[in-house]
């Protein structure tokens, strides 16, 4: 009787395991299937179209960039990649809401260019709000980009949660039409966690100044998870050696966005008590030596370094949270810089704080 039942428990348990392993091996193999990089010099549509033409000599024009966080970091969002509890965001009312306050924000800024990161469509972990349309139809008058920077199979992890397909870009707006625009493809990850950060890229965009030459407006989004400072290296090569090219043409060229490293250089020990060891990547120093001639990064705040631009989303937004620069402004010497400085706002929609410019061209 006892070897019947232990014989009928052993069955059912090897079924049960079998069933198991074959779910496993099937959704490993449409993980690794669906993987795929999009081609390098892709060829961007330009959506809508502003009324200038041109940029002017000696106007001053005011750009802004900002990661606005797929609309999920309320101020109390806490991220489980960064070691937080959720993978989604509250609620599609509260992704709405928090879109709506970054277009509020970019308004009263009166921007002229906007370079924006993580900005969603179609994902699950932002109920599926189309953040591109949100924005491009709050901004009507501007013309616009979409370098598409993260695109995913469906990701069962964390299991309660699941990250679920996602799908979020760079968009890049201006008030001056956008003449052409290309993606650019950056060296990512070979590891497992490029499922978690996979297609990296930035966008070059062109915009015609009066006197025949081009305004190269670059948005960049480097990697997070599962870099380290030989592939930052790599990734800050490629991008910098287009934006040499562009400069030998008598360009000017604005690079902008999230560098995912220290900004500023030592602004972690500015901002924090604590200060992180080296295994937060995305927290290291800036490579100043790979800046090349006739470019300057703008790290001269018009309020000195007061306001970080980023929030480690581990735990919700407190005076313990680890707060540094990872966001900014790297431009061309032909460019007149009027103003630099970082908003204070409280990271009441996203995990980032906008870093804005005031320029003209000379």
């Amino acid at each position: 009787m006892f070897k019947s039942r232990l014989k009928k428990f052993l069955k059912i348990f090897f079924i049960v395991l079998a069933i198991v392993v074959a779910i496993l091996f099937f959704y490993i193999s449409y993980v690794l299937m669906s993987y795929n990089r999009i081609e390098d010099n892709k060829v961007l549509e330009v959506t809508g179209k502003s009324k200038e033409s041109v940029v002017r000599l000696g106007k001053n024009y005011t750009a802004v960039t900002y990661n606005i966080g797929f609309g999920a970091y309320t101020p109390d969002f806490t991220f489980f990649m960064d070691g937080g509890k959720s993978s989604w965001a509250k609620s599609k009312e509260s992704v709405i809401s928090c879109i709506n306050g970054s277009i509020s924000l970019l308004k009263d800024r009166h921007v002229d260019f906007a370079l924006l990161q993580e900005v969603d469509f179609n994902s699950t972990r932002s109920y599926h709000v189309n953040e591109v349309k949100q924005i491009i139809d709050a901004f009507n008058n501007m013309s616009s980009t979409l370098a598409i920077s993260y695109h995913s199979a469906f990701l069962f992890w964390p299991i309660f949660q699941p990250h679920g397909f996602a799908n979020s870009g760079l968009l890049t707006l201006s008030k001056v039409n956008i003449e052409s625009s290309i993606r650019r493809s950056l060296p990512v990850s070979e590891s497992l966690s490029k499922f978690f950060d996979l297609d990296r890229c930035y966008s070059i965009n062109r915009i015609l100044v009066e006197n025949s030459k081009e305004l190269v407006i670059i948005n960049v989004h480097l990697s997070a998870y599962g870099t380290n400072k030989d592939l930052q290296r790599k990734q800050l090569e490629k991008l910098f050696f287009d934006m040499k090219e562009e400069y030998k043409k008598g360009n000017y060229v604005i690079c902008a966005g999230d560098f995912n490293m220290d900004f500023f250089g030592n602004s972690k020990e500015i901002f924090n008590k604590v200060v992180p060891g080296d295994d937060l990547t995305w927290a290291s120093p800036f490579p100043n030596e790979l800046i090349p001639e006739h470019f300057l990064k703008l790290t001269n705040y018009n309020k000195g370094i007061k306001v970080p631009s980023c929030r480690n989303s581990e735990r919700p937004y407190g005076p313990d949270s680890l707060t540094l620069i990872v966001d900014g402004f790297i431009v061309s010497d032909n460019i007149n810089i009027i103003y630099t400085d970082i908003i204070d706002n409280h990271f009441a929609y996203s995990d980032h704080n906008p870093v804005e410019i005031k320029f003209n061209l000379i």
